[in-house]
């Protein structure tokens, strides 16, 4: 490793943000909602006034699961933890869970965001997303 990362979806996660890892999703004024990720027009009434918005980096565990099979095209780590983390505002993002022992996690646990370690390039780039830890873990 080089010591260098960078997110595996710019749009979407920028590991390096002012306070720590953010999400990039969506804001309409229309509908009061927001969305992840972000879309051209709201995906709960269509309306095109959808702005750039930061989400929340707290949240609670809604429900969740443990991958262990690696899916197609994946080289990261397995297990892993999969899931639903709902935040402050009522958006339920789909996420990676640091904890991948489905047993030690249980509904309604606070949770916060974290760039996590998915792969490593070639040249030695660690390969970030974002996934939620336990609130008790997170860094």
């Amino acid at each position: 490793m080089n010591g260098a990362q960078r997110s595996i979806a710019p749009d979407l996660f920028d590991p390096d943000g002012n306070d720590g890892p953010v999400l990039h999703g969506g804001y309409s004024p229309t509908s009061g909602l927001h969305h992840f990720p972000r879309f051209a027009r709201c995906p709960y009434t269509g309306a095109d006034d959808v702005e750039p918005a930061e989400l929340p980096t707290t949240g609670t565990l809604f429900l969740w699961t443990a991958v262990t099979a690696p899916p197609p095209g994946y080289a990261g780590p397995v297990p892993f933890g999969f899931g639903v983390v709902e935040l402050p505002n009522g958006l339920r993002v789909i996420t990676r869970i640091t904890e991948p022992d489905p047993t030690a996690l249980q509904a309604g646990a606070s949770m916060r965001l974290v760039a996590d370690v998915v792969a490593v390039d070639d040249d030695g780039t660690e390969v970030v997303a974002w996934a939620f830890a336990p609130e008790s873990s997170a860094p």
